[in-house]
């Protein structure tokens, strides 16, 4: 269990709140944003741009405004509550609905580990020549040792590194292209679906609103909380819980967007198709210089083994909420939610063919459970029984009902270009 206490005040039991305090909130939004820069968007993101150039931008803007009010909002269950998606789930639905959306959400997680250790062995695969098997047992145990040995605050330093390295390499690889900002500007904002596009704009949206970082979210949040009875104390809270998630996932946004951008300005341009990220680090090379080949596949690499980290945490949350408890890593059932969650992944590693299709397919999985876990959400926190005084507003509620909406009909689309 996080250790609630650590920062309380002993004489008032408040937080001191300042404007440099904000800086101590900074951590469970960047936690977040790892989830949707992880190896899966990678390859989402290097299929957008190589095949429909800047179009598809504009799915990155929407899919972070969608994650911003999300996140917020499920941010809110935790800070109000104190307790994370699948705890609260478990304890305010009938247990048939509770098993059924959190045994999917389990699902996702699988497929969200997927996408992470096979990005990182992939990676591993490029800078060392390790077979992908091999290098996907090296991840796991990797990631592992760091989840069971750790404590969070040590995890979510080492993230917050992960993600400026990552950060700091794409604005290195951008340095190299020559862009055309204004068409990449009115692509961000103006929808377009090109044909054949449908299965890489699901794969993007579930590469970016992604249903285990929902959970992980109203989890790692309350790693920052103190008093739940001091409704000064949780205003507070949410008032910097909020700045941290818009600032955690525009930085997300911006990433995102310049995979896409990279991709678009230097193999779309070039009429390259890109069909492995193997594929995209070598062609970076001869195009880019060869430092840009070895940036691409060290940011690879961290984003692999950050993002890994992130999913095993939420596989953990979301079965220990199933038993109606916290994640803590000494306990069994967190224990076993997370071995559920990276074991089972690396299993089907070893039976998967083609390594970048696998990568799409399971963003593209993670987009048809997401409506599941958006309208569970939805339930909990329009809820007043749940929420208290700090129930969603009518707004707030449709607000989110049109989010589920759009997803559920993305959704549609996607289930008709099958036929």
């Amino acid at each position: 269990m996080f250790n609630f206490l650590k920062n309380i005040d002993n004489k008032n039991h408040k937080p001191a709140f300042g404007a440099l305090k904000i800086l101590k909130y900074i951590g469970p939004g960047l936690l977040v944003t790892v989830g949707f820069i992880d190896p899966g968007n990678w390859a989402s993101n290097i299929a957008a741009g190589s095949d429909f150039g800047f179009t598809l931008l504009w799915m990155v803007t929407l899919s972070t405004i969608m994650l911003i009010i999300l996140q917020h909002n499920v941010a809110h269950l935790g800070i109000a509550t104190g307790l994370c998606l699948s705890e609260a789930a478990t304890m305010y639905t009938k247990p048939w609905v509770s098993r059924s959306i959190l045994g999917s959400a389990m699902l996702a997680s699988v497929s969200t580990s997927l996408a992470e250790i096979l990005g990182g062995a992939i990676a591993l695969q490029m800078l060392f020549g390790i077979p992908i098997p091999a290098a996907a047992i090296m991840m796991v145990v990797f990631v592992g040792i760091m989840l069971f040995t750790n404590s969070y605050a040590i995890i979510e330093k080492i993230i917050i590194a992960f993600v400026s390295i990552i950060g700091l390499s794409f604005l290195y690889e951008l340095s190299l292209v020559e862009i055309d900002w204004v068409e990449a500007g009115i692509s961000w904002v103006v929808p377009s679906i090109p044909e054949g596009s449908i299965l890489i704009i699901m794969s993007v949206l579930g590469a970016v609103v992604m249903p285990h970082n929902l959970f992980l979210h109203s989890e790692v949040i309350q790693s920052r909380q103190w008093n739940l009875e001091n409704d000064e104390v949780i205003k507070k809270q949410l008032d910097y819980e909020f700045v941290d998630t818009l600032v955690s996932m525009l930085i997300g946004w911006a990433i995102n967007s310049a995979m896409i951008i990279l991709a678009a300005s230097t193999f779309h341009s070039t009429g390259v198709k890109v069909d492995e990220l193997q594929q995209a680090q070598s062609m970076l090379g001869p195009l880019l210089g060869n430092n840009a080949g070895v940036v691409f596949a060290i940011a690879l690499l961290f984003a692999g083994i950050a993002s890994s980290i992130t999913s095993g945490m939420a596989g953990g949350s979301i079965f220990s909420g199933i038993f109606s408890e916290p994640y803590d890593i000494k306990d069994n059932h967190s224990r076993l939610g997370i071995a559920v969650s990276l074991i089972t992944a690396l299993f089907l590693i070893f039976i998967i063919g083609n390594p970048f299709k696998a990568l799409i397919i399971s963003q593209m999985i993670l987009s048809i459970q997401l409506p599941f876990t958006i309208f569970l959400q939805i339930y909990l926190t329009s809820s007043s029984k749940v929420m208290g005084k700090y129930v969603n507003s009518t707004y707030t509620t449709v607000l989110m009902l049109v989010i589920g909406a759009i997803v559920t009909f993305l959704n549609v689309l996607l289930f008709i270009s099958f036929f």
